[in-house]
Formats: C-alpha cells, sequence, structure tokens
C-alpha cells in the first residue's frame, strides 16, 4: 500500500495582512463581464414570464394596473427552485412562496401605519425594517444556500409594498394578490414532474460531465485545481439531485443493474475526476469531447430516458479499464451504511456545512449597506429612495469584497444600460397595459440573463423595477430615471464602503476549521485503508469529500477578503491534492 506524504505543516503564527498589491487584487473586477452556460435556461425564463402574466394582465385589462404590481411581486418565486429535483422544489418554493407573500403583507401593513411618503418618521421607520429585512433575508438565503437575486428579490418585494400609499383597507387585497402571483408560480413549476420528471437530474448531471470535460482539458496545473473543484462540486450536485451517494467498489452490480443512465453516468465521471489527480493536465482529447456529447443529449428535452454514448461507457478512452465495473457502488435504499453516505451529500449539500458566525458578518454588511444608502437618499430627499437601499443590497449580495467589487461593476454597466432601455420604452408613452406587457418581456430576459451574467440581468431589472414604479405612480419619467440615476449611484457607493469597512475575519477562521476538518477526514480516510475504520468506507468517502469541497471554498472566500487566512497556500494546496489521492485509493480499495 502506498504512503502519502504528509503536507507540509502550517504556519499559524503567521500573519497575513493586507497590503496595497493585495487590496489591488481583491477588488479587481476581473471575469465581472464572463458569460456563463446553463441548461433549461430558456425553460426556466419562459415560466417565470408566464408566472407574471397571468394574475397581472387580467387586472391589467380591466384597468386596474397598481393592483397588478403585487400579483408580480409575488410571482416572483417563480425566480426560486432552479433545477432542483421537483418533490424538493416543491417544499422550496412552497417556502418561498409564503416568505414572498409575508414581505408584501408586512411591507404593505408598515406603509399603511407609518405613511412613509408623507412622514419623516414614518420614512426612518421603513428604511430601519428595509435593512433589517435585508439581513434577515441575507442569512435566510446564505443558511438555506438558494442562489441566484434570493434575498434581494424579497428585499425588493418588502421594499415596493413597504413604500406605497395604501390605506388599511388595501393591506389585505394586496397580501392576497401576491399570494396568487405566488401560488400561480408553484404551480407553474410543478407540471414537468409529469412530464419530464428526471429532466432537474439529467441537467445535473449535464454540468457535471461539462465540469468534467473542462477538468480534462485544462493544461495549467495551477488553474487544474480550481476547475477540480467545480467539477467535484458539480458531481456532488449531481449525486444530491439523485438522492445517492458517491459510489465506493462494493456492491458495484447492484447500482449498475438498476441505477440507469443518470446514476451510471456519475459514477463514471467520480471515477474520472479522482482518478484525474494522476493524470497530466490537459493530456486526454477524446474523452473531453464525448463528455461534452452525452451532457448535450442529457440537455434535450425528450420523454424516453436518457441514452449513454456506447463509446463513452467503454473501456478505451478511460485510464482504468473495468472503470464502470469498479466504480458503481450501493444505492441510498440498500442499506442503512449508503442510506447514512447519502444523507451526508443530502443535508449538508454538496460545500459543506457554513456555520452561522460565518453568516453573520455577510448579513452585518446587507444591514448596514441598506441602512446607509436608504438613509442617505431619505436625507437627500430623493424619490423612491429604497431603490438606493436595493442597490446596496445587490452589490452586497455576494461572497466577500472581490465579488461585491464585481457586483458593482456589473450594477454600474447595467444601470446605465437598462436606464437607456427605461427612457426608450417611456419615450412612447405607452399606456399601463403596454407597461405590463412590457415588464412580463422584461422578466423573461431578466431570468434568461442572470443564467449568462449578472450584469446582463441588471440591464433588464432596471428598467423592469422602474416601469413597475411608474404603474404604481404618477411621478414624470424623466423625475424616475433621475431617481434611479442617483440611487443607484448611492447604493453601489455605499455597498463598496461597507464591504471594504466591515471586516470579515471570520472567513480566515473558516478557512481554519475546514483545514483542520479536511486533515481528520484524510486521517479517518487512511484509518479505513488500513482496515481499521470505526466508520463504513462509504462514509468516510463522502466525509472527505464534503471536506475537500469546503476547504476549497472557505480559502477561495477568504482570498476575496481585505484580511486572509494565516495558513500558507502551499499547505492547503498540499491538503486538498492529498484528499483526491485518498479519495481514489478509497475508490478503488487500494
Amino acid at each position: 500500500m502506498p504512503v502519502l506524504p504528509d503536507p507540509p505543516p502550517a504556519e499559524p503564527g503567521r500573519s497575513r495582512r493586507a497590503s496595497v498589491a493585495d487590496a489591488a487584487c481583491v477588488l479587481s473586477p476581473r471575469g465581472a463581464l464572463a458569460l456563463h452556460r446553463v441548461d433549461g435556461a430558456l425553460l426556466f425564463a419562459l415560466r417565470a414570464a408566464l408566472a407574471m402574466a397571468l394574475p397581472a394582465l387580467p387586472l391589467a385589462l380591466t384597468g386596474r394596473t397598481g393592483p397588478a404590481v403585487y400579483a408580480m411581486l409575488g410571482a416572483f418565486t417563480a425566480t426560486f427552485g432552479r433545477n432542483l429535483p421537483y418533490p424538493r422544489r416543491a417544499r422550496v418554493l412552497a417556502v418561498t412562496a409564503v416568505a414572498m407573500t409575508a414581505c408584501v403583507g408586512c411591507g404593505s401593513a408598515l406603509a399603511a401605519v407609518t405613511h412613509p411618503q408623507t412622514s419623516g418618521p414614518g420614512t426612518a421607520v421603513v428604511v430601519v425594517a428595509t435593512a433589517v429585512v435585508a439581513g434577515l433575508a441575507k442569512f435566510a438565503c446564505g443558511a438555506t444556500r438558494l442562489g441566484g437575486l434570493g434575498a434581494v428579490l424579497l428585499l425588493f418585494s418588502f421594499a415596493v409594498a413597504a413604500n406605497g400609499s395604501p390605506a388599511p383597507a388595501d393591506v389585505a387585497p394586496q397580501t392576497a394578490l401576491a399570494a396568487i402571483g405566488a401560488a400561480t408560480a408553484w404551480v407553474l413549476a410543478m407540471p414537468g414532474w409529469l412530464v419530464h420528471p428526471d429532466r432537474p437530474q439529467r441537467l445535473a448531471v449535464a454540468t457535471a460531465l461539462r465540469e468534467l470535460a473542462a477538468l480534462l482539458e485544462e493544461a495549467d496545473v495551477q488553474r487544474a485545481a480550481r476547475t477540480r473543484h467545480r467539477a467535484t462540486v458539480g458531481i456532488l450536485e449531481a449525486y444530491l439531485s439523485l438522492g445517492l451517494a458517491p459510489p465506493t467498489a462494493a456492491e458495484h452490480g447492484e447500482r449498475r443493474r438498476q441505477g440507469g443512465t443518470c446514476v451510471l453516468l456519475t459514477d463514471l465521471s467520480w471515477s474520472l475526476l479522482v482518478c484525474s489527480v494522476h493524470r497530466s493536465p490537459g493530456a486526454s482529447t477524446a474523452t473531453p469531447q464525448l463528455l461534452h456529447r452525452q451532457a448535450g443529449l442529457l440537455a434535450v428535452r425528450r420523454r424516453r430516458p436518457p441514452v449513454a454514448l456506447p463509446e463513452l461507457l467503454s473501456p478505451s478512452p478511460v485510464a482504468a479499464a473495468d472503470v464502470l465495473c469498479r466504480t458503481a457502488g450501493t444505492s441510498a435504499a440498500a442499506g442503512p451504511v449508503a442510506r447514512r453516505a447519502a444523507e451526508l451529500v443530502v443535508g449538508r449539500g454538496p460545500a459543506g456545512p457554513v456555520s452561522g458566525v460565518a453568516l453573520v458578518v455577510p448579513a452585518l454588511r446587507m444591514f448596514l449597506g441598506t441602512a446607509v444608502a436608504g438613509g442617505v437618499a431619505a436625507l437627500l430627499g430623493l424619490g423612491h429612495g429604497y431603490w438606493a437601499a436595493i442597490t446596496a443590497a445587490a452589490v452586497l449580495h455576494s461572497v466577500n469584497v472581490r465579488t461585491t467589487a464585481q457586483r458593482a461593476v456589473q450594477r454600474t454597466l447595467g444601470t446605465v444600460s437598462g436606464l437607456l432601455l427605461a427612457l426608450g420604452v417611456l419615450a412612447g408613452q405607452p399606456d399601463p397595459l403596454v407597461l405590463v406587457l412590457v415588464v412580463v418581456v422584461l422578466e423573461f430576459l431578466l431570468e434568461y440573463g442572470v443564467a449568462l451574467n449578472y450584469g446582463l440581468a441588471v440591464v433588464f431589472v432596471t428598467p423592469l423595477a422602474l416601469l413597475m414604479s411608474e404603474l404604481t405612480s404618477a411621478v414624470p419619467a424623466r423625475d424616475l430615471v433621475y431617481d434611479r440615476g442617483l440611487s443607484s449611484i448611492l447604493g453601489i457607493a455605499a455597498g463598496l464602503a461597507c464591504a471594504l469597512l466591515v471586516v470579515h475575519g471570520q472567513a480566515a477562521v473558516r478557512v481554519e476549521r475546514a483545514f483542520a476538518a479536511c486533515t481528520a477526514a484524510a486521517e479517518r480516510a487512511e484509518h479505513a485503508l488500513a482496515d481499521g475504520a470505526w466508520l463504513p468506507v462509504p462514509v468516510v468517502q463522502v466525509q472527505l469529500a464534503v471536506a475537500v469541497v469546503e476547504l476549497h471554498e472557505a480559502d477561495d472566500a477568504a482570498a476575496g477578503e481585505l484580511w486572509q487566512a494565516e495558513i500558507d497556500p502551499a499547505v492547503l494546496a498540499a491538503t486538498e491534492q492529498r484528499a483526491y489521492v485518498l479519495l481514489d485509493r478509497l475508490l478503488h480499495g487500494r
């Protein structure tokens, strides 16, 4: 049995304070305009637009365009649950629908009591309440790992309702309309369960195959580590979608006979992933092409079961001759050991658990950013000052200072383009019904664009928010555009300032804890390989996979902060490499 060298010792006493060069690197907007590919984005965008149109258009046709806005706010529920398996999607969207309706209801009730449009104290109360909702939404979305626009949409729904001028009798109807919009979104998200019940799983496996292909194509050693991390996350996400644990060498025949194409392809991906640690970067040429072809087949909408490419499952393009026979493991229903391993993936998610302390600082940044932006906007007397708070929240809806800087660039460029688009729409002086139709189209473009790049989404969310305000107010279009532009500048500045001034020391602590957890998981893996394990091999394997993903994500998050971890990057890289070597040995039982 080969003996693994221990990684070099850490240097806990070494402080890595931020220098000017570190700050320049952290604040670099590099990558802000990169486009991404997401399977199923077109259908998802169509569903979101339809969820907004169905409850809003009947109201608009009867001349009630103001109330239609509240139905549209509830319909934002459709933006959540992208590509989740249908049982989990039903639960997530149900909770989100309640949260979205509650945001609209609480905001409307607060506006009816405080009258923020007419009273100074009422405006202050709404500013503070908006900041509190922003912080809570950021914390909740971080704890539940809801991606996308997440907390920003919850905040937007609350802020629009809280800055209106409803009478007390209007609160219940507005809340009911939001509930109708949310329920419509939930209903439209479920029919695929009857037509293509395994489509979310197919898309998850297709994503894993593409990430693995990118790893096998990567020729740069330094970039290979980041690419391997993305492939690991993608494959664990695929297992999470399938409700299975990653494979082991035991009981391979059962899963191969009963697992189906998606299971076989995910198992193959796992084998290629852990074996890639021994391969030279960029050495493979045929296998990545086959993986891309297979991903394309999975992404196509077909009623029949997906088919695997025979040449992909053949041993010729794979380094190990018996890859499938040696990689398949037990299904999640095969026994208590497999169930326990699967629960680690399903319960913790592919990135492992995130402590509550690590979620507090981003939520605090969100709270302070929205409070400062909203407060300054109120002091300056800006109309629709809550736009500044929402802009600050959008900038701070990020992982660290680096991604906040990227969001600031995306928000700036997107807002300028979006305002020009809004001016073009409003120049024609469309009637309210046409505005509602334009908002529905913008919602489609928003949901499609956010999958490609956040900056592209801002191009469409800017006129969307502006036109929704046009439907609920009598403010001239020129004033709306002016307010939006100033509020965006204020919100971006406040967001960047809070990201820089609120030091995220817990990011470094998270790295140290992840390093300790990964080291402990590696020791358990070595113990299991020595036939002295107190935990079954499937559980040890999953624990190590989750730990190495968490280590990389924790280090990446901390690297984007001005104050970084004290552990030498070479130590972290060696620990990560050691984990993948152990995963390869656990897979093949050697």
